[in-house]
């Protein structure tokens, strides 16, 4: 049989051609057949080594010979045909002429044969690097649809002239792309699939293979031509804002590029499985090969949000909280979970949303990329490090305020409340996000690439882990800071009442800190809320039970009553937090049931 292809590659007639095409790879499908049976039993390795050895010096002649004939077959009835670049440059949205729909007659059916040898060639191919894949231990190689790339490589070779020309206008390089992809999507469908499927390739769409390798194409000129480029000049000093602007805008212009080709396959049923569509649809698939690139990219986006927000913080609003759409809760009612979704409800101030949406904008800058583990990466890089600096904003807002026992203002309370609220606010969004299907999948791609610390449990389960911890400290430190000054200050004012049983004093103490409290839930978010007034609850009553009991004391019978009284003040002040206020001073309402006895 292989003594018989030089006779065969020199036939004039292609149906003779065909026809021994065919049969050769029946023969080499049978071998395969054959090696694949005795490889099961583990025996003969060098003979299947020869054999194979034979077999792809055979298929080394005979795929570039089939190409060839296709090539020739195509460039026989007009293809690639003109793609009108002027009409690009000039907006123009003409129709291009799609050569496939075309063909009649002989043409038709010379394509059609052609086809088939190609895609029973291809067939071949990917049926024997699948099992050295699986025996062997060799690269799997991606399988593309030959048929397909030979329409693309003379289209690739013409585009390529125009891209050269437009490499300070990459609009127009995607324009151009999306016009031929979109423009011969009909022909590819109507002529191609039936092909395709007439051959038995399965799991193979004529319409994905094509935007596929369009996509391709774009990808390959920006990764030779145009980041290498970039990415030298960004090492300049004096170059490096033109670098970050030409380099952002070109992302811009690759996601919008990327929405708009996967849009052409939204009626595919390889949308069932999203993640094999966007694996080789997306012209971000250059920073995955390139992390030095993705390094860049990450930098740039990083500096460019921070900067962003840093205009924000500028803004004397950036702090304030939209009154109009406040949500207060009746702590009264409220049960112990809250549920607590939009800013509003957080009470968090502008700033908070500001940051939330520059991250968010990041995050679907790198929505098309391709491999999981790259875009885990990407948001480590960006999304992370930028909530990290966000939580020192936070930090440094809140001791400006300058908190002291000798003197709460109310005005320094509301300022620790915003940093509290939107810490509160960003903590809940990150852990939502972390929920998302597609940060699980970047966590488990994260926790797959660190075996080792996976096994010895030092993986996380959220993808948000340590910035939501970050957060919540700072929640934690200032809510308890908080508590400390007023019980301070609550200490501080009823000195003279420990000594003197001066009911005037503790009631004005209680005025202070009812003051207090009415600011805090005005501007503090309700659950922080309901942590904080509890805990000056518990600090209160640990504190008025140890000045009350402190020594050998003895209360006559009109200062047991007055004691009475002023605890009932106390209640009064946390009767608007809770239905029963003396349920959570247990020390105060023992010691008001041994007066009562006693008394």
């Amino acid at each position: 049989m292989f003594a018989k292809f030089s006779t065969l590659l020199t036939s004039q007639d292609f149906g003779v051609k065909e026809e021994r095409l065919l049969k050769a790879i029946k023969a080499m499908n049978d071998i395969e057949e054959i090696i694949v049976n005795v490889e099961k039993a583990q025996q003969w390795h060098h003979l299947l080594k020869s054999v194979d050895h034979r077999v792809d010096k055979t298929l080394a002649v005979l795929r570039p010979e089939t190409l060839a004939e296709h090539r020739a077959l195509l460039a026989s009835f007009g293809w690639p045909p003109k793609l009108l670049a002027s009409k690009v440059e000039s907006g123009g949205l003409s129709k291009l002429l799609n050569p496939l729909l075309l063909m009649h007659g002989d043409e038709k059916k010379s394509y059609a044969q052609s086809f088939h040898v190609l895609c029973a060639l291809q067939q071949l191919h990917s049926r024997r690097e699948a099992r050295k894949f699986k025996t062997l231990g060799q690269k799997e190689c991606e399988i593309r649809l030959w048929a397909i790339d030979e329409l693309v490589s003379p289209l690739a070779v013409r585009m390529e002239y125009h891209f050269v020309k437009w490499a300070e206008q990459p609009e127009f390089m995607c324009a151009l792309v999306y016009r031929v992809t979109r423009d011969f999507m009909e022909g590819i469908s109507d002529i191609l699939q039936p092909l395709i499927d007439a051959a038995r390739l399965r799991s193979y769409s004529a319409n994905e293979a094509w935007v596929s390798a369009m996509v391709h194409i774009l990808s390959g000129f920006l990764t030779k031509n145009v980041f290498p480029a970039l990415a030298e000049r960004y090492k300049e000093k004096d170059m490096k804002l033109e670098v970050i602007s030409l380099w952002l805008h070109l992302v811009d212009l690759i996601v919008a590029f990327d929405k708009q080709m996967q849009s052409l396959l939204r009626y595919e049923t390889c949308l069932l499985f999203p993640d094999a569509q966007r694996r080789g649809i997306s012209v971000l698939i250059v920073f995955c090969d390139r992390p030095d690139w993705l390094k860049i990219w990450a930098k740039m986006e990083l500096k460019d949000g921070w900067k962003k927000l840093k205009a924000v913080l500028k803004d004397a609003k950036a702090w304030q909280i939209d009154d109009k759409h406040r949500v207060d809760f009746d702590v009264s009612t409220i049960c112990e979970t809250f549920l607590l979704s939009s800013r509003e409800a957080h009470k968090a101030p502008f700033v908070a949303e500001s940051a939330l949406k520059l991250a968010q904008e990041m995050i679907d800058r790198c929505q098309t990329l391709p491999v999981i583990l790259a875009r885990a990466k990407f948001v480590r890089s960006t999304v992370a490090r930028f909530f990290w600096y966000f939580s020192n904003v936070l930090l440094l807002h809140c001791r400006n305020a300058e908190l002291s026992p000798e003197e709460v203002d109310g005005s320094l309370l509301v300022r620790a409340c915003e940093s509290i609220n939107a810490a509160r606010y960003v903590e809940s969004k990150l852990q939502e996000w972390s929920d998302d299907a597609s940060f699980l999948e970047m966590k488990i791609a994260e926790n797959n690439s660190n075996m080792e610390e996976q096994q010895q449990g030092f993986c996380d389960d959220c993808f948000f882990e340590e910035e939501i911890k970050c957060l919540a400290e700072l929640e934690t430190n200032w809510l308890m800071e908080i508590v400390a000054i007023l019980l301070c200050q609550f200490e501080n004012l009823t000195l003279e009442y420990n000594h003197t049983e001066d009911s005037n004093v503790f009631i004005e103490a209680l005025q202070s800190l009812k003051n207090q409290l009415n600011v805090l839930k005005k501007n503090l978010n309700g659950k922080d809320f309901l942590d904080l007034w509890r805990s000056v609850a518990d600090g209160l009553d640990h504190f008025i039970c140890g000045s009350t009991l402190g020594g050998d004391v003895k209360f006559s019978k009109k200062q047991s009553n007055e004691f009475g009284t002023d605890m009932q003040v106390l209640f009064l002040v946390f009767q608007p937090f809770c239905a029963r206020p003396e349920a959570f001073f247990p020390c105060i309402r023992d010691i008001l049931k041994l007066l009562a006895m006693g008394g």
